[in-house]
């Protein structure tokens, strides 16, 4: 029976249907504003830096952008899954590519009242620079130079601390912490990968499928 259990997942397109990313370019960007996403596919610039160059050219007055981000849905039973890992004393961790900026306005509630641990980027905006990521610091045991923090960091860690480390992904950044875990609950591209390298995964339809696996555990 095993008896330390954790539960890691990214959040965009995970926790959200899709990546915050394609929700502010159909809403705030024309075609040229997203050339530096092109470049990031291409390998000639990191993820962070792509998206703060993308990000550069929401000029919003504040309160737009905020309530704009209060749109995006997220899955139904996240907060239900939520409520059972904190009951069951099952830490949880959101590690995210992204920034706590719009992550904290769409289920901050949720991270406060349930005791998530938030690992990400830190965000902050103005209506001049637009939506600015500042990277883990250098020295943080999570930096990564691509994205700003390091997924299967944090894996790694609670797997030498003696958890068994079940993880929820779906995009690029996913497929190092899923090689690292004991149970994967994937989705899209992190779905496509686990069946081309015959890593043994669950498909992620909806949180209840986590939520059921942790209620039989």
């Amino acid at each position: 029976m095993v008896r330390k259990i954790a539960l890691v997942s990214d959040f965009d397109g995970t926790i959200t249907p899709e990546d915050f990313f394609w929700y502010v370019s159909n809403q705030y960007l024309d075609k040229d504003s997203l050339l530096p996403w092109n470049e990031y596919l291409a390998g000639r610039e990191t993820h962070l830096n792509a998206l703060n160059r993308i990000f550069s050219h929401i000029n919003v007055p504040t309160e737009d952008f905020i309530n704009f981000i209060k749109t995006i849905p997220y899955d139904e039973f996240f907060t239900q899954t939520a409520v059972l890992c904190r009951q069951k004393d099952i830490p949880f961790y959101i590690c995210s590519a992204g920034c706590d900026y719009y992550i904290n306005h769409i289920i901050g509630t949720e991270i406060h009242n349930e005791d998530i641990n938030l690992i990400t980027n830190h965000g902050v905006y103005h209506p001049k620079s637009g939506l600015v990521m500042q990277a883990q610091p250098k020295d943080s045991p999570y930096y990564d130079v691509n994205v700003g923090i390091s997924k299967s960091a944090v894996v790694k860690k609670l797997k030498e601390d003696g958890y068994f480390v079940i993880f929820a992904g779906d995009g690029p950044p996913d497929k190092e912490p899923a090689k690292q875990a004991d149970k994967v609950f994937a989705k899209k591209i992190l779905l496509e990968y686990c069946i081309r390298s015959q890593k043994e995964y669950t498909k992620l339809n909806n949180f209840s499928d986590i939520y059921n696996y942790l209620q039989e555990i």
